[in-house]
C-alpha cells in the first residue's frame, strides 16, 4: 500500500480509480435488516469499494479486514474533516453531527488528538475501571431486582433489552458523568437517535439540535453545582485553560463519551444473550465454567459488532489499494469495523458462533490510536451482566423465533429494537440450537 499526494477532488466525492469494472455507488441500506449481506458484498467487490451516503455524500467502504486494519493506522488518513475534508462545511449534513461536526478526539489527528484523549484517558485506566466494579454490581443487581418482581398472570414476555440490557451501562456512564436524572430521558433519546440512519434530513437536523442542547443543559447545571464527576472535571479544566480544553472542546466530549459508553455495551448485552439462548449446549459449557463468560464476549464481538461502519476519515494523499483501486486526497472514507471479525479469509466458519473459537480477533473496538478508551468498561459491564442475568434466571427464554427479531434501522449501530424474553420459561418450550 503506498501514497503519493495528488490534488484534491470537489467537497463531499470519492473519486479515486475502480478498476475496469467500476460501478455506480452503491446506496448503503438503512434498515439493519440488510447489515451484514451487504457487508460481504461490499467485501466481494474490492478492496474498497464506492457507497452512497445519506445527504448524497459519496464515500469509500472498506470492509475487508486486514485492509481496514491497515488503513486505521495509515499515515495519510485523517480523522480531521477541518482539515482534511475538501470544502467541509460544519452542520451542511446533520446527520454526521456527532460523528463528524465535533470537536473531540474522535475527531482529531496528532497533537490535538494526545491532548483531547488525555484528558479523559486517566478516568478509564485498568485501575479506575476495576474500581467501577462495585457500582456496575450495584447497577445489575438492582436491574434485576425489578425484573424478579413477581407480576400477576405468570411469566410475561419481557422486553430484556429494554429493562436490562439498556440501562446497564446507560446508568453506569450517566452516573460517571454525573447526568442529572431529571435530564437523562432527554439526553438518552437523542444518543439513540444518533444512529438512525434512516432519519430524514429535517428529523436529523433536529436531532443535531437537541443533542447540543442537551450538553449545554448538562453543562449548565454543573456551573451552578459543581460536582466531582466526569463533567465536573471537564468544565473545570475548560475553566480552568481554555486553550488546554475550548467550550467546543467540551461539548463535543461529552457526545462522544457519553454516547459511545452507552451504545456498545447495550449491543454486546443483547447479542451474547441472544446466542446463549439459541446454542444451549454452549450456554451449559459457560454456566459449568464461568471463566468462559470472557469468551462468550469476546465471540459476541466478532460475530456480532456493535459497530460496523464508523462515519468518517479522509485520505489525504494519493493510497492504491491494488486490485486497480487508489483512494485520492480528499475523499471520504468509511470503514466497517465490524466486517474484520467476519472476514472469511480471517475466519473459517465466520458465520458460527463457537466459543472454543482459538482465533477471535475483531475490530469491535477499533485499532491504533483511536482504540476505544471505553472497551476496558463495556467488557466488564458485559461480564457483570450476563452471569448476573443467567444465575438469577435459568429458565430465560426467547419469547420470538430468532428471525423474528427486528434491527435498528442504521447502518452504523448493530443492535436490536428489542429482545423479548420470558424470564422463567414458564410454559416455554426448552430453547433450541440454531444452524451454525
Amino acid at each position: 500500500m503506498t501514497s503519493t499526494p495528488v490534488s484534491t477532488p470537489p467537497h463531499g466525492t470519492a473519486t479515486g480509480t475502480a478498476g475496469p469494472a467500476a460501478s455506480a455507488p452503491v446506496t448503503l441500506d438503512t434498515s439493519g435488516s440488510r447489515l451484514y449481506a451487504q457487508t460481504d458484498g461490499l467485501r466481494e467487490a474490492g478492496p474498497a469499494t464506492r457507497v452512497r451516503l445519506p445527504g448524497d455524500l459519496t464515500a469509500w467502504s472498506v470492509t475487508r479486514g486486514e485492509v481496514a486494519k491497515q488503513l486505521l493506522t495509515h499515515p495519510h488518513i485523517s480523522k480531521d474533516a477541518r482539515k482534511s475534508w475538501p470544502g467541509y462545511r460544519p452542520g451542511s449534513h446533520p446527520w454526521l453531527a456527532s460523528w463528524v461536526d465535533v470537536v473531540s478526539m474522535f475527531t482529531s489527528d496528532g497533537d490535538d488528538h494526545k491532548r483531547l484523549r488525555s484528558l479523559v484517558g486517566k478516568a478509564f485506566t485498568p485501575r479506575r475501571i476495576e474500581a467501577m466494579r462495585p457500582a456496575v454490581e450495584a447497577v445489575v443487581t438492582g436491574l434485576l431486582d425489578e425484573l424478579e418482581a413477581p407480576v400477576p398472570g405468570g411469566d410475561p414476555v419481557v422486553d430484556l433489552r429494554a429493562r436490562f440490557s439498556y440501562p446497564v451501562p446507560t446508568r453506569v456512564i450517566c452516573d460517571l458523568f454525573g447526568v442529572p436524572a431529571g435530564q437523562r430521558p432527554e439526553m438518552l433519546r437523542v444518543i439513540d437517535a444518533v444512529l438512525d440512519t434512516s432519519a430524514t434530513a429535517e428529523e436529523a437536523m433536529a436531532t443535531r439540535r437537541d443533542l447540543f442542547a442537551a450538553m449545554h443543559h448538562l453543562i449548565g447545571s454543573k456551573r451552578n453545582g459543581p460536582a466531582e464527576d466526569m463533567t465536573g472535571l471537564l468544565l473545570a479544566a475548560h475553566e480552568e485553560d481554555g486553550d488546554q480544553l475550548s467550550e467546543e472542546e467540551l461539548v463535543s466530549t461529552l457526545i462522544l463519551m457519553i454516547g459511545a459508553g452507552s451504545e456498545t455495551a447495550v449491543s454486546l448485552i443483547d447479542h451474547a444473550v441472544e446466542a446463549m439462548l439459541t446454542h444451549p449446549d454452549q450456554l451449559a459449557t459457560v454456566l459449568a465454567d464461568p471463566g468462559r463468560w470472557d469468551d462468550v464476549i469476546e465471540e459476541s464481538l466478532r460475530l456480532h459488532p456493535p459497530i460496523m461502519h464508523l462515519p468518517l476519515r479522509y485520505a489525504t494523499a494519493d493510497i492504491d489499494l491494488g486490485e486497480g483501486v487508489t483512494l485520492r486526497a480528499g475523499d471520504l472514507v468509511l470503514i466497517a469495523f465490524g466486517a474484520h471479525g467476519r472476514d472469511p479469509e480471517l475466519h473459517d466458519r465466520r458465520d458460527a458462533f463457537d466459543i472454543d473459537r482459538e482465533d477471535k480477533q475483531h475490530l469491535a473496538f477499533g485499532h491504533g490510536v483511536h482504540f476505544c478508551l471505553g472497551a476496558p468498561l463495556a467488557r466488564l459491564e458485559g461480564r457483570i451482566a450476563l452471569p448476573a442475568l443467567f444465575e438469577r434466571f435459568p429458565g430465560l427464554s426467547l419469547a420470538c423465533e430468532p428471525g423474528d427479531l427486528r434491527p435498528q434501522p442504521s447502518f452504523i449501530g448493530n443492535d436490536y429494537r428489542e429482545l423479548p424474553v420470558r424470564l422463567r420459561g414458564a410454559g416455554a418450550p426448552a430453547p433450541e440450537a440454531t444452524a451454525g
